[in-house]
């Protein structure tokens, strides 16, 4: 039996083979600030508006979001350095050229980076099957080029797709894909060729999605400490990850940035837990993980066969 959408097969966490983390951590934690380029007047796309206001331009909004690059990631980046924290950047792209300021303090802490695609203003949505295969080799090339680093893993832009971006990314030797946050562990996505797994990002420890909910940062620091109880508890016996999502121009205000540092604090006070990025659990469970897990569902597909 088939299950849409037919890119991954039903696994019970309770069931899995164990993942140890190096150290035998209990928890993988990466931090993923979302280093964005919001356009002031965006082409029209096929599909969606930028901006939710109308008529362009969307002054307030747009102020908003350019208040992160041009002080909240700076408040953000304290944060993390106090605590030795590599992050990993889920970037558009254009950042690199437009602000090379912020291209160098991240080059400086050598953070990884995922591509969130080059603006975000523009979506995968409807993109044609050749020129998305472009934009995978074109981000690549882009972030080789400022960075030094290979490109392993995407958020898509604003997280949207198409059918095709599995298999796209794969073609392009990307190796992790954070859209699909439907796990507490890294998960083994079907592509046509080559490997590819999600990679556990986070809409639930989200600044930005708490914000749209109404909630404060205080709300947002509890949640963090709440989640991570439990993933530390049960990562005793099989390892979690944990991502916390962060925005700069909502968590980078002068009244949140403390919940960052207080939660963070509360999480690296345990023992167990590795401070890592998206690029190294990728590269960790794919040499120690991935084939024990696809010979685990090829055994558990045949019990199941219907």
């Amino acid at each position: 039996m088939t299950l849409e959408p037919d890119r991954f097969e039903y696994s019970p966490i309770i069931d899995r083979p164990v993942i140890r983390w190096p150290k035998n951590a209990r928890v993988a934690l990466w931090v993923a600030p979302n280093v964005e380029f919001y356009e002031y007047l965006p082409p029209e796309w096929r599909l969606r508006d930028p901006w939710p206001r109308m008529p362009h331009p969307d002054v307030m909004n747009y102020g908003y979001c350019d208040y992160g690059n041009r002080v909240g990631l700076w408040r953000l980046m304290e944060v993390t350095d106090k605590h030795g924290i590599r992050c990993t950047a889920s970037l558009n792209v254009a950042v690199l050229q437009h602000f090379p300021e912020i291209r160098d303090a991240m080059v400086e802490r050598d953070w990884s980076f995922m591509s969130h695609g080059i603006y975000n203003t523009r979506y995968l949505h409807d993109m044609p099957e050749n020129e998305e295969r472009g934009f995978y080799w074109d981000t690549a090339r882009t972030i080789k080029e400022h960075t030094g680093k290979t490109l392993k893993g995407m958020l898509g832009p604003s997280i949207t797709s198409t059918v095709n971006t599995p298999d796209l990314m794969a073609e392009a030797n990307l190796v992790y894909y954070a859209d699909w946050f439907h796990d507490d562990q890294p998960f083994p996505i079907k592509v046509k060729k080559g490997r590819l797994i999600s990679m556990p990002y986070s809409i639930e420890l989200n600044d930005d999605q708490i914000g749209q909910q109404g909630q404060d940062a205080a709300y947002f620091a509890q949640i963090i400490k709440d989640h991570f109880d439990i993933l530390y508890q049960q990562g005793a016996r099989n390892g979690r990850v944990m991502c916390i999502a962060l925005h700069p121009f909502w968590i980078g205000q002068p009244n949140r940035i403390k919940y960052l540092d207080e939660a963070l604090t509360y999480v690296l006070s345990h023992d167990g837990v590795w401070k890592t990025t998206a690029d190294d659990i990728a590269e960790h469970y794919m040499a120690n993980c991935y084939d024990e897990v696809t010979a685990h569902l090829q055994a558990r597909r045949r019990e199941y066969s219907v």
